[in-house]
């Protein structure tokens, strides 16, 4: 079983794991990546999407077509292994920004769908999967 991100106690009072379900761990790698700022992990610095730090950055739509094409080629290169990232639309709006990726599970060639959403204002953040909703191979 691996480790739940982000980090908390699960009921029995230890740390909390994820299920015997692969799409949760692989949902919770997806969010790993995505909030975490590069920089903030020691041994690996350039680890993370910078997502959330250009959140407030000026640029309309030409931010947001940097944003998706950044959290996309981020997703690539730390979990290519894992899942094979298919599209990548980010939304901003006010303090609020939100993150739908498509992807394919590569052990199992299910497809995917999860959307992410994290309110800097208030630090709430939400994950919503849709499961194999598109279809498998």
């Amino acid at each position: 079983m691996a480790m739940r991100f982000p980090f908390h106690i699960g009921s029995r009072g230890s740390t909390a794991t994820t299920d015997s379900r692969e799409d949760t761990y692989v949902r919770d790698l997806l969010e790993q990546v995505l909030l975490t700022t590069p920089g903030e992990r020691v041994n690996r610095p350039d680890f993370g999407s910078g997502l959330l730090g250009m959140v407030f950055s000026p640029g309309g739509d030409v931010l947001q077509a940097a944003l998706q094409a950044s959290v996309q080629a981020t997703l690539q290169r730390w979990l290519a292994d894992l899942v094979m990232v298919q599209a990548v639309a980010v939304e901003v709006e006010d303090s609020t920004v939100s993150v739908t990726v498509q992807y394919v599970v590569q052990r199992t060639q299910q497809q995917q769908v999860t959307r992410f959403s994290t309110d800097l204002a208030s630090g709430q953040q939400t994950s919503a999967g849709t499961g194999s909703a598109l279809g498998g191979s």
